[in-house]
């Protein structure tokens, strides 16, 4: 029997499931407290649980043979991952990491695919997720390519505001330089000027977003294609605010 019901979940896709499918899951479902840097899956690692975060975000980490690395995707309350295992792989191609720590269920791969098979309508729910992912992921590397560092600094700081439970975001300067692949300096004086225009407050290890409505205009189209396709495909990706 399940220690929680579904309308405790802050997950958005568990939150969103009919009830049906709910009960498909929740007998696996297992709530834990994933602490930053809490490893979900290593790069070509073999995927034994897919994870639920309920406050806690997850970077997708690609890495070249070289050992170079950059975050290729997040997801946090609006989702779950490894992304692979949603799609029927057995193995991950990227490492998924928290980065923000908090509470995320999670639940054996064998268990998920096979409430999947039972429910059209739940593989339905996760197969549009992973299509969110898909255009998040592509939007990612036009946007690396086509905007300058600044730019792709807000849109990573609204996507972790997205996903996050307050203003106050835990994010330290090497996480941020491993976000955009460049170097920690570059990242201090994008910092500065995002803090100069009053969007932000930026303190050791933590970001507080101070006027969202003006970081986003100051993204521009670097921001909101991915979003649009969740609310589309799924539904309002409704923050929980402390």
């Amino acid at each position: 029997m399940a220690r929680f019901t579904q309308s405790e979940c802050r997950n958005r896709l568990l939150a969103l499931m009919s009830p049906e499918d709910f009960g498909l899951l929740a007998p696996d479902l297992e709530l834990i407290r994933a602490t930053k840097g809490y490893l979900l899956v290593e790069m070509d690692g073999l995927i034994e649980r897919l994870f639920f975060p309920e406050g806690a975000i997850a970077s997708i980490i690609a890495t070249s043979p070289e050992g170079q690395e950059i975050e290729a995707g997040l997801y946090g309350h609006d989702g779950c991952g490894p992304v692979a295992g949603i799609l029927g792989a057995d193995r991950s191609p990227h490492r998924n990491l928290i980065q923000v720590p908090d509470g995320s269920f999670r639940i054996r791969r064998g268990a998920l695919m096979a409430a999947m098979d039972q429910s059209a309508s739940l593989r339905g729910l996760l197969l549009r997720f992973a299509q969110v992912m898909n255009t998040q992921t592509s939007f990612t590397a036009l946007s690396n390519a086509v905007h300058q560092l600044d730019e792709r600094l807000a849109r990573w700081l609204l996507m972790c505001h997205d996903r996050h439970v307050s203003d106050d975001i835990p994010l330290t300067h090497e996480f941020l330089s491993l976000m955009l692949a460049v170097r920690r300096p570059s990242v201090t004086t994008s910092l500065h000027i995002l803090e100069g225009n009053g969007f932000i407050r930026n303190e050791r290890g933590h970001i507080t977003i101070r006027n969202r409505r003006a970081l986003e205009e100051f993204a521009g189209d670097a921001y909101g294609k991915p979003e649009a396709e969740y609310d589309r495909l799924i539904g309002p990706m409704t923050p929980f605010r402390t």
